[in-house]
């Protein structure tokens, strides 16, 4: 016979799955977007400390320019959030933080040595495959949720972080993994 343990335990469960069945697309949008927030804030301070780290100029100003870009990502997410019908604010991230810490690590460990570039464009890349995973994804959920004016601002950010990765390795690939190979021969 059951005790009214294992029944309050049911029904927890039973009342647990019917909210979940009720989640939506709107929902998962919803929780996306609240997460790419988040992360384009925390994007926003970690890019200083970056260029700043940064021992190659057009490194430093590669930095510098996807900071001012991100601010306007900002912004877009701002007007997103709104055409939705929803207040604008973040949701932990514990993918981007994880990222975040890892171009941190470059930063201390690499202080100095001919391979801190490279590592920062490498870390860069992860923080730019992360947004870009993000941002499509949102896109392609506000075209089948019929979001219209979201669609378009996803999509200009979304290039946008396929531009920046795009010269994110034309850096690296121009001399940056390079003159960190050459210097530790």
């Amino acid at each position: 016979m059951p005790t009214a343990r294992t029944s309050q335990s049911a029904k927890a469960k039973s009342s647990s799955r019917a909210s979940a069945d009720t989640k939506t697309l709107d929902d998962l949008f919803y929780a996306a977007l609240k997460d790419i927030y988040y992360a384009e804030k925390k994007i926003l301070k970690a890019l200083p400390k970056m260029a700043k780290g940064a021992e190659s100029e057009e490194l430093a100003a590669a930095f510098e320019k996807h900071r001012m870009e991100t601010e306007g990502h900002v912004e877009r997410l701002d007007a997103v959030f709104e055409i939705f019908g929803k207040r604008a604010q973040g949701k932990t991230c514990p993918a981007i933080d994880g990222i975040l810490e890892e171009g941190e690590e470059v930063l201390e460990e690499f202080e100095g040595a001919p391979a801190l570039d490279a590592g920062l464009v490498a870390a860069a890349q992860a923080v730019e495959h992360y947004e870009i995973t993000r941002y499509g994804t949102l896109k392609r959920w506000a075209e089948m949720l019929g979001i219209e004016g979201a669609v378009d601002l996803l999509d200009q950010t979304l290039q946008e972080e396929i531009a920046t990765d795009e010269a994110l390795n034309e850096l690296g690939d121009g001399g940056i993994n390079e003159r960190a190979l050459e210097e530790a021969a």
